[in-house]
């Protein structure tokens, strides 16, 4: 599934052709995606322009001159390509060109900016709904979302508060998108390993056990070496256009290169590349996903 540097670079594909122009014609090509479309999906779309595009941990939001918010996530395999009239797709200049395969455009947003904007979904995990902005922060699939880690307020501190008494292991903790929003199996993965700590850890060695501070307990050397390698392995992530493990791709289909800078993820067998180490990354299955760590200098 995309993570928060796939969807980042998503928005920012869009962005150009998205904010400030308005949506001509919107088709939604079947009934569903991973959810029924609303009734009034594409009335409540069209001739509306998009006065913003922004991001919510793995959620792009569209804010519509109206008052609405369309709400959109890529699910598994979901992708928007850019196509100008020109016929060449846009932004981004990649290596891997995507393949056409137009049984499964779903969605179409034809802008006055002069670009097409497809959706294309072959698994039709995704979905889109339209939500009026005056009701977004009670909207269920927002609404208990943690801080993004990208944000301002996300810090060692904020990190040691949530994970406080926690006895579920690290990996688990930042998993959980109530704990901080956005994080996937794959950066979760690579910032472990680029803090030296362990999968298995127990998330509340992130918190000092001693006397407590205004507002929850003191963050640990581990707490902050961990949210360093968050920021980290997430900006090195969005600058490189995110990862190409199977079905990501940007806007201008084509694929990201960070996948080529992993010190851990899908690296089983090979050796550890931290300097000095020379131990061998291991793989285990951890809360039903694949785990890549190094048992030497991760602790």
């Amino acid at each position: 599934m995309p993570e928060l540097p796939e969807v980042e670079t998503v928005r920012r594909g869009l962005q150009p052709v998205m904010e400030g122009a308005k949506i001509l014609v919107a088709e939604a090509r079947r009934p569903d995606l991973r959810f029924p479309f609303q009734p009034d999906f594409v009335a409540r779309l069209q001739g509306q322009v998009v006065t913003g595009l922004g991001r919510r941990a793995k959620y792009l939001m569209a804010d519509l001159a109206s008052g609405d918010v369309l709400l959109m996530h890529l699910g598994m395999s979901g992708s928007f390509r850019v196509i100008k009239p020109d016929n060449e797709a846009a932004p981004g200049e990649f290596h891997y060109p995507r393949g056409k395969d137009s049984t499964h455009d779903h969605v179409l947003f034809r802008m006055s900016s002069g670009a097409d904007i497809v959706f294309n979904d072959p698994r039709r995990f995704g979905y889109m709904k339209v939500i009026a902005r005056k009701v977004l922060e009670d909207e269920p699939l927002l609404r208990d979302l943690g801080p993004e880690p990208l944000g301002n307020e996300f810090d060692a501190a904020m990190l040691a508060r949530s994970c406080e008494g926690k006895t579920t292991s690290l990996k688990a903790a930042l998993l959980d998108q109530r704990v901080v929003a956005g994080l996937g199996n794959i950066y979760v993965c690579e910032a472990l390993h680029r803090s030296h700590l362990s999968p298995r850890r127990i998330a509340a060695t992130l918190a000092t056990k001693g006397r407590k501070s205004v507002g929850g307990s003191e963050p640990t050397d581990h707490a902050k070496r961990l949210v360093s390698a968050i920021h980290t392995v997430l900006n090195d992530a969005i600058k490189a256009g995110g990862s190409s493990l199977r079905d990501h791709r940007q806007t201008s289909g084509e694929l990201g290169y960070f996948q080529h800078s992993f010190k851990v993820y899908d690296s089983e067998g090979e050796t550890c590349k931290t300097p000095g180490c020379g131990g061998t990354i291991k793989r285990f299955t951890q809360n039903g996903r694949s785990t890549f760590w190094c048992a030497k200098c991760q602790k």
